[in-house]
């Protein structure tokens, strides 16, 4: 339906002409102020919302290869999810320590969370050497990240 790069960007691009919009409807009431505070807002949700949010991404076979050098783990995510966006904000600069594989951009990321989630896309999904986690505990993942 959409291309890969829009489907990646669309909450974003939606959060931002949506700030746009208020901006231009409370300009016409008299209230720039106002408008300007809630366009900051919808670009805030928009940058939250995107890719930049996240560290930068790589493909499913360069991450498993990097995961058997390094011992790192490997985060598989999409834009958009709200258990991938928690789970990032809550590792803050420890989240720069995995591996990031986006599913919606790489289709091997896609496939390999399919083959250790029972077929679905279930997303954060976090693989560390033979082990895989779907859906992993915050403290759990950074316990591993601080090892590493």
């Amino acid at each position: 339906m959409f291309s890969p790069w829009l489907r990646r960007w669309i909450l974003a691009i939606v959060m931002a002409a949506c700030g746009v919009l208020v901006l231009v409807t409370q300009l016409a009431d008299g209230l720039p102020a106002v408008g300007g505070v809630e366009l900051v807002i919808f670009l805030t949700l928009a940058l939250v919302l995107s890719p930049w949010a996240f560290p930068r991404s790589v493909d499913a076979a360069e991450a498993q290869r990097a995961s058997a050098a390094d011992g790192r783990p490997i985060v598989y995510w999409r834009p958009g999810c709200r258990y991938c966006l928690q789970l990032r904000f809550a590792l803050g600069r420890l989240a720069g320590r995995a591996h990031w594989v986006d599913i919606w951009r790489y289709p091997a990321g896609a496939a390999a969370v399919r083959a250790v989630a029972g077929g679905n896309e279930t997303v954060p999904t976090v693989v560390l050497g033979d082990q895989a986690v779907v859906n992993p505990d915050r403290a759990w993942l950074r316990e591993r990240l601080l090892s590493v």
